[in-house]
């Protein structure tokens, strides 16, 4: 087993992508929590096609990609939580609009610029061949950034998370807690998008939390169980991927879901 973990961090791509992948699977687990208690689940997925959408942009521009991401992803995260908030459109409704509509922006930028060409590719489907030095040095400090923030602000999140209405009523200020929310899952799935592809990044979100509900029933049960599982779940697939040469963000997903099976027939037992 050893000789094992040492050949994979024999290789310096492998080390950026532990580094920067356990730290994005404990962000995306813990905000993973709220996000499904609140049947936000699919955002994630929609921010990941806002997010490809600007690369494809940036890319076009011969702009930065992270510098453009990110700040129009969290534009887009305000946007879909005031719509929903609101009452204008239906959650849902405004994430496939959101998903759909930038995916297609995107790929119309690229076959109208350079074609599919290999750094965008990776974008899509995420590839941890393409993090480079400065990738995982702004993960590992905007990861550690919402690790810290949530930390500090946890209380706000665990009432706007379950009970808004009464959160609202006993003088927490709700929207900003809404707003800082989504600001992180946005930063999240912008980072998250070079190593798991912006097809397959809200799965890290999803997968953890709804495996770990089904083992616990404490909401800091929950949290913890799920920060295990996505660390769990990311370390085995990035094994995986790297001993059989598969893609790292499907090996994760794969990893993710048998967890999940495995869960749920535990749950099912207990219950009988």
């Amino acid at each position: 087993m050893m000789r094992y973990l040492g050949e994979m961090l024999s290789y310096p791509f492998m080390v950026r992508a532990l580094a920067a992948g356990v730290l994005l699977s404990l962000c995306a687990a813990l905000l993973g929590v709220s996000l499904v208690l609140k049947r936000f689940s699919m955002i994630g997925d929609g921010l990941s096609h806002v997010g490809f959408g600007a690369l494809a942009v940036a890319s076009a521009l011969d702009l930065a990609p992270l510098a453009v991401a990110v700040p129009v992803v969290v534009a887009a995260a305000f946007l879909l939580l005031w719509l929903s908030a609101s009452g204008k459109m239906k959650g849902d409704a405004a994430t496939a609009v959101f998903s759909t509509g930038a995916l297609a922006v995107g790929v119309m930028v690229i076959s109208m610029s350079t074609g599919m060409n290999a750094d965008l590719n990776s974008y899509l489907f995420g590839s941890i061949l393409a993090m480079s030095g400065k990738d995982v040095a702004l993960s590992v400090v905007l990861s550690v950034a919402v690790l810290v923030f949530y930390g500090c602000f946890y209380d706000g999140l665990f009432a706007v998370t379950f009970d808004e209405g009464f959160a609202r009523a006993a003088g927490i200020r709700t929207e900003r807690y809404r707003c800082l929310l989504a600001v992180l899952t946005a930063i999240v799935v912008v980072l998250g998008m070079r190593m798991m592809g912006a097809l397959l990044i809200s799965s890290l979100i999803v997968f953890p939390a709804l495996t770990a509900m089904r083992l616990c029933k404490s909401y800091k049960g929950v949290l913890a169980v799920s920060a295990c599982l996505a660390v769990t779940g990311f370390l085995a697939g990035l094994g995986i991927s790297f001993f059989y040469g598969t893609p790292a963000g499907a090996s994760v997903v794969v990893v993710d879901i048998l967890i999940f099976i495995l869960a749920s027939f535990v749950g099912w037992c207990k219950k009988r």
